[in-house]
């Protein structure tokens, strides 16, 4: 019998410019009522960056995510996913203060330095809402985001091990698989663990399913098909089809506004509600359920959300 399939939404991004779309949500009560509406649709994990209410900018600091994490727990059973991808240029412990201060169920971590280029989408708008919107995509020309094998080891020690946090491990490449498998070896990653398979960001695996399916292969005969779970999120207008393509081979998928801000071509999507709504129609129209929260938890063994601090 196959698998329910766990869907993640991922609500508002550290990445994403809010001009870029009228329904991103920026300030703490429209994260907080996007999570809410997209757990109603049928995301069991919802992935959570914070941003500054006044500028829209990318913000670490706990007493921001403080403002909607409360809300989202009080009125969902979903399980929070606290990024420490956090914004482009932050250091590691801007990165990791909200899940540690948190103590969430899950956050995310990436596995390997990358070029992340954004750049392009600074030539594709002429105009934008605020003054540090434009650099901050053309700064990503000569940038490398770093995630190093010493400040994921610290990530896997300090949220993984004194706080009991399982990890959403992205992994934009092929080599980030080798560095998963790397952590597992040293005994820091222990299953069941959630591999996040990310394709078309610049400087990362491209959106192509050949991609997908090789990573997959690699990734079951690294780890075993029976110690992990995987999911898949594709950027633009790759987001569906990955997304549909992964739950066909039996893995998991993440969609919303932090990775596509489109539900169909030149159409932008009103909420991250109605992308989940698109998924999960996909996904039962093909005969398959969709995974519960306590599901997730199940499958993930994850701690709890009354083990949480908030």
């Amino acid at each position: 019998m196959a698998k329910s399939v766990i869907i993640t939404c991922a609500v508002t991004g550290g990445i994403h410019t809010p001009t870029m779309s009228p329904h991103l949500p920026v300030t703490p009560t429209e994260i907080a009522t996007a999570s809410i509406e997209a757990a109603e649709a049928g995301a069991s994990i919802i992935h959570l960056h914070a941003r500054d209410p006044e500028t829209g900018k990318p913000d670490p600091r706990p007493e921001v995510f403080n403002q909607f994490l409360p809300i989202i727990k009080q009125s969902t059973d979903a399980v929070m996913n606290i990024s420490t991808g956090g914004g482009l240029g932050m250091s590691i412990d801007d990165r990791l203060q909200a899940a540690t201060s948190a103590s969430s169920e899950m956050a995310s971590l990436n596995m390997g330095s990358m070029n992340f280029g954004l750049f392009p989408l600074s030539k594709k708008f002429d105009e934008f809402k605020h003054d540090w919107e434009r650099p901050y995509l053309e700064m990503t020309e000569d940038f490398i985001f770093p995630n190093t094998f010493k400040t994921i080891r610290y990530a896997l020690e300090k949220l993984g091990q004194e706080h009991g946090t399982k990890f959403e491990f992205e992994c934009y490449d092929l080599g980030h698989l080798y560095n998963v498998k790397w952590f597992v070896d040293q005994g820091l990653i222990k299953g069941p663990f959630f591999i996040q398979m990310v394709f078309g960001i610049l400087g990362g695996a491209g959106a192509d399913l050949d991609n997908l399916m090789h990573m997959h292969k690699v990734a079951d005969r690294l780890f075993g098909a029976e110690n992990y779970e995987w999911s898949v999120l594709a950027a633009g207008r790759n987001q569906m089809p990955f997304a549909t393509q992964s739950a066909l081979l039996g893995g998991n998928l993440r969609v919303g506004l932090e990775d596509s801000l489109y539900i169909g071509k030149g159409e932008l999507a009103t909420s991250n509600a109605q992308q989940v709504h698109r998924i999960r129609q996909i996904i039962e129209n093909l005969g398959l359920s969709v995974a519960t929260p306590q599901e997730a938890r199940e499958r993930l063994a994850l701690k709890g959300g009354d083990q949480v601090n908030f």
